[in-house]
């Protein structure tokens, strides 16, 4: 027989033409070749389709092609791809050079997206309707209020709040008055800092009398109850002070819960230890909120901190054994150049000073790695936080699978070498990972890798939204704060941020 004919030259040319890879094509296995990509982004328009163009080495026949490669352009985006969209439409997507796989996967992305932008209007509110309350309440003062309770119901170290109804297209509002304390005003910096979950949120404000009934203790002038009834015959005026109104009503401080719940600590230390990591993670994505508009926490101490309870349905006040998640709400600013403020505290001066010390920690950083001991009802003072007294922090007892991951992230917030302390980014993102993972059992049978931490995120997201699902179709566990925060950690996690963060957890 007659040898077969030789292959087109074609072919072998491209079987054998291996260009070298650009720097942003560098190994996928590398950490930090790609660190802080989006994983399993499909983009559209992206030019022709590359079945024409020669692979680069750092990529195999059967893997999707970078984010920054070109890829065929699908007939309609992953985002808005549902259970009826055409069966055309959808034999296009599955012909793209991302395959099942690459559409499944950007589909899960585009579904955590929804859910996480459906769970936070359920916590805030619609926009919209936010802003028409702000609009309704220019202009209006004590009279157009009704109080509900003379005493205040939370009292900061800044302010005092008050349970006011507020009537709104056909429905009675409760809202929170808030009057600052003497010098602790931030009212200009607190009007426009934009919405987020954990940044308490102004509707409105004025300067009116207060009034007669409220109970303001350490005011002059302000009325209070003393142990007789009788009238004065001259009754001294009610000062004018300014009042904000604010969107959530505070039922606590952080300080007031941290010391109701030593009981519970000792008790359930696992459920309280996880409630801790929840409070620090609000805390951590509220002052990234605020660092990105130039606005710094005031005085970062338990005693400012708000806690705000959410709605709890009754199967998950038994889960949680009687105590729900709340939300942590930042409620004192100051801008970053106003270098010149008044201190609320003879504590928050000491430490205020103690920051000129050679090497110190940033304010959020040392206050934030303050908090984790306080939550942990360890104590710690001023002189073991900068080390004058000893090199070592006080001990964290292990006691639940969250003690030493937290006893680790307050090591490294405040640690001595500049080099090696975390950000508040970095902060949340070992928070997120000791709450959710991975956790180090995932590396006990198999070396870590970039490729075992992806396939972890690609399972773990899709258990997610099964989870939803369940829950919403049999359970009737209606999703919360707690939902929400899990979200957003699996739609923004890429493998290289578990694996830099989980370098740095597990060391």
């Amino acid at each position: 027989d007659p040898p077969p004919p030789p292959l087109p030259k074609k072919q072998l040319q491209r079987a054998e033409s291996f260009p070298a890879p650009a720097p942003s094509q560098r190994c996928r296995d590398d950490p930090e070749a790609r660190a802080g990509s989006i994983l399993y982004s499909i983009p559209a328009g992206q030019g022709a389709p590359p079945r024409d163009r020669p692979l680069s080495k750092s990529q195999s026949l059967g893997e999707p092609l970078a984010p920054s490669s070109p890829q065929k352009a699908p007939s309609g985006s992953l985002k808005e791809l549902t259970f009826g969209t055409g069966d055309g439409e959808l034999g296009q997507l599955l012909e793209s050079p991302a395959g099942v796989s690459g559409v499944v996967l950007g589909c899960q992305e585009a579904s955590l997206a929804r859910l996480s932008a459906l769970l936070q209007e359920e916590l805030l509110g619609p926009e919209e309707r936010q802003q028409l309350l702000e609009a309704e309440l220019v202009g209006k003062r004590w009279a157009a209020l009704g109080v509900l309770d003379p005493q205040p119901c939370c009292q900061s170290g800044d302010a005092w709040y008050f349970r006011v109804g507020f009537t709104f297209e056909h429905s009675q509002l409760q809202l929170a008055a808030k009057v600052p304390k003497p010098c602790c005003s931030s009212l200009g910096v607190q009007s426009s800092l934009g919405t987020h979950c954990s940044i308490q949120r102004l509707l409105g404000r004025f300067t009116d009398r207060l009034p007669r009934e409220l109970v303001l203790p350490g005011i002059p002038g302000a009325h209070s109850q003393g142990p007789s009834r009788e009238k004065p015959a001259c009754p001294a005026p009610q000062p004018v002070l300014q009042v904000l109104l604010c969107a959530e009503v505070p039922q606590q401080t952080l300080a007031e819960f941290v010391k109701g719940s030593r009981a519970l600590h000792r008790t359930s230390p696992g459920h309280y230890e996880r409630l801790g990591c929840f409070l620090l993670l609000q805390l951590c994505m509220g002052l990234e909120h605020l660092r990105g508009q130039n606005v710094v926490q005031g005085d970062l101490c338990p005693e400012n901190l708000l806690l705000v309870q959410c709605p709890c349905p009754p199967q998950r006040q038994k889960e949680l054994l009687g105590l729900s998640l709340p939300r942590l709400l930042i409620s004192s600013f100051f801008k970053v150049q106003e270098k010149q403020r008044p201190c609320s505290s003879s504590q928050e001066l000491d430490w205020s000073q103690a920051l000129a010390a050679p090497s110190p920690p940033t304010a959020a950083e040392l206050n934030l790695g303050r908090l984790i001991y306080q939550i942990l009802h360890v104590d710690i003072s001023l002189e073991n936080i900068l080390g004058f007294r000893s090199k070592r922090l006080p001990e964290i007892p292990s006691l639940s699978i969250y003690s030493a991951g937290l006893k680790r992230l307050a090591s490294l917030l405040l640690h001595r070498d500049p080099h090696q302390r975390v950000s508040i980014l970095q902060a949340r993102a070992i928070l997120q990972v000791l709450l959710w993972g991975p956790r180090q059992e995932l590396f006990a049978r198999s070396r870590k890798s970039l490729e075992l931490l992806r396939g972890w995120l690609q399972v773990k997201r899709a258990l997610l939204l099964l989870r939803f699902a369940e829950n919403s179709a049999g359970a009737g566990v209606s999703p919360g704060l707690e939902e929400w925060l899990c979200c957003q950690y699996f739609q923004g996690a890429t493998e290289h941020t578990l694996f830099q963060v989980t370098q740095v957890l597990y060391a």
